[in-house]
């Protein structure tokens, strides 16, 4: 069983503690929805795919996310192999670039998969179900 980092230790008797383990046994998909759904995780690998690779950088393209957060976020994209830091050669002080890894890359297209699909589906404001049921009923019947 993994744990995730949380800013504040949970309780091992609490009930959110028990929801979550009863959770990521009954599915995997769950515990993986849980790592990966951290705030700025994504994005983070996002930025780095398309070559804001360095933390000063990523920092600029994050202006509210704290240090203390962009740095937490890299150390977990590095320990799931997500990411390789690799020195920037002839920089003093010394700099590192990242780079996603083949794991991120491949993960990211998942990501973009569900971005394009929650574009498609989302409706901002709206009861998406009962606005467009009648629609859905009518592809299903044509479908079949």
């Amino acid at each position: 069983m993994i744990y995730f980092n949380m800013a504040t230790p949970r309780k091992e008797s609490s009930t959110n503690t028990e929801n979550l383990q009863t959770l990521a046994e009954a599915c995997d998909v769950n515990e993986v929805l849980a790592q990966i759904s951290l705030r700025w995780k994504m994005q983070v690998l996002y930025c780095i795919a398309e070559g804001i690779s360095q933390f000063s950088t990523l920092k600029k393209a994050f202006p509210t996310m704290s240090d203390q957060t962009l740095s937490i976020r890299l150390k977990e994209l590095k320990e799931e192999f997500l990411v390789i830091a690799e020195p920037v050669e002839n920089t003093t002080p010394p700099q590192i670039r990242y780079i996603p890894t083949e794991k991120g890359t491949q993960l990211l297209k998942i990501i973009l998969d569900l971005h394009h699909w929650g574009l498609k589906w989302k409706m901002v404001g709206t009861n998406y179900c009962t606005m467009n049921l009648p629609r859905l009923m009518e592809e299903d019947r044509k479908e079949k």
